[in-house]
């Protein structure tokens, strides 16, 4: 785990091009934070490695022979990738990217300065994380719960420059923002710098659940179901807020309830 602003960050660095992967391996390299950089030239070592080695953050070209960029995501997992960056010579594959939960995206040919404020974002990213585990581990820690559950029952949450613990309990639901969420709590909105993916996979499955690729809700939340057409349904939250429930989360949502829809 990264201890904010101290700890080195470990890269990989994914390009079939041996120039394009040196340029970026030579720039990172001039940063105080870079720490271990890794290289990949094809999209199957890439699999490899990342599944192998603890990283902080990858590079990745989107362009590659047998296994491109998105073909990597797929195969590791969206919810098991290292901050992402998609670099590529093509911004038809911007939109893709960006669905994946991807950090940011280079369009070659970029800049130094493009690079280094990814690079920056990423930095950023990285801390923030760490003082969110930290927090969790203190609140754990103090209750004397460190080993009762995996899942979350607080996030840290950082805003104009303070630092607040909020019960999960409390979130009404939460709906993705690029490669963000956020979080709905009586009536307002808290920006939460994770992916939706990563808040699914922390989060209690008792409690709350994925009801649409862009929304998880908490079940205590829910007032009531109206079926539409094709399998979906409109939930109607108890304050009033409607959400879709899609036909591909549908299946789990009955899951939950223990009877069909």
């Amino acid at each position: 785990m990264l201890t904010p602003s101290t700890s080195k960050i470990r890269i990989l660095v994914v390009d079939d091009e041996a120039p394009a992967r040196q340029r970026i391996i030579d720039l990172l390299a001039k940063d105080a934070q870079a720490g271990v950089i890794l290289e990949a030239a094809d999209g199957l070592a890439a699999v490899e490695i990342i599944e192998r080695e603890s990283l902080d953050l990858v590079f990745l070209d989107v362009q590659m022979p047998e296994l491109d960029g998105l073909g990597v995501i797929e195969a590791v997992g969206a919810a098991q990738m290292p901050l992402t960056v998609f670099v590529t010579a093509y911004d038809q594959h911007a939109i893709r990217a960006f669905e994946t939960n991807a950090l940011d995206y280079l369009l070659k040919p970029f800049s130094d300065e493009r690079l280094e404020a990814a690079f920056s974002r990423a930095k950023a990213r990285c801390n923030e994380r760490s003082i969110q585990a930290l927090g969790l581990g203190m609140l754990r820690m103090a209750s004397g719960s460190a080993s009762s559950s995996r899942y979350l029952d607080r996030l840290v949450v950082k805003s104009g420059g303070a630092t607040r613990f909020l019960r999960t309990m409390d979130i009404d639901w939460i709906e993705g923002a690029g490669v963000y969420a956020n979080l709905h709590v009586a009536g307002k909105e808290i920006l939460y710098r994770a992916s939706l993916n990563e808040l699914a996979n922390n989060l209690d499955p008792m409690r709350f659940i994925r009801i649409h690729r862009s929304t998880i809700i908490n079940m205590d939340s829910i007032h009531e179901l109206h079926p539409i057409s094709h399998g979906e349904f409109d939930l109607i939250l108890k304050d009033s807020h409607q959400l879709r429930v899609s036909r591909t989360y549908r299946a789990q949502l009955e899951a939950r309830l223990g009877q069909s829809l």
